[in-house]
């Protein structure tokens, strides 16, 4: 599966509003939102809510894109963001504020950093355990003349 490598930059702007809100308001239900928004994306990018947002409202006023991206990298990095929301969560429900802060925190961090420089730390991850077993790597493929 290819993906506009738009969306994902999309998803983690609309992530990096929500976690920032997270913390600001020490919200649970957001946190667990989020995780669930990193499951389903994880699952399938495509239908992810963010992405289906994308492909609504936003897709429909750009040019196509000059090229598409993997998409295993991207449910690798959607698997890690969810990852860093259970730990909040567990932070959350245990009473553990500095766990559900730093998790938070460090998801905000990479969503930020992909919605503001295009630079997916998840995706960089699985680039590189992919090239440390010595398996293919994944490129964006252009996508032709419109």
């Amino acid at each position: 599966m290819l993906l506009d490598p738009r969306g994902p930059r999309f998803a983690a702007a609309v992530t990096t509003v929500v976690l920032a809100a997270a913390l600001i308001t020490g919200s649970t239900a957001l946190v667990l939102t989020q995780a669930v928004v990193f499951a389903v994306t994880a699952a399938s990018p495509r239908l992810g809510p963010y992405a289906l947002a994308y492909r609504a409202l936003v897709a429909p006023r750009l040019d196509p894109p000059a090229e598409r991206e993997p998409a295993a990298p991207v449910r690798f990095a959607q698997l890690v963001g969810l990852a860093f929301m259970l730990l909040a969560a567990v932070g959350h429900v245990a009473g553990l504020p500095a766990l559900a802060l730093t998790a938070t925190a460090a998801a905000l961090a990479a969503a930020f950093l992909n919605a503001a420089f295009d630079f997916c730390l998840g995706c960089e991850a699985y680039l590189a355990l992919r090239r440390l077993t010595g398996r293919p790597v994944p490129t964006r493929v252009p996508t032709g003349p419109a």
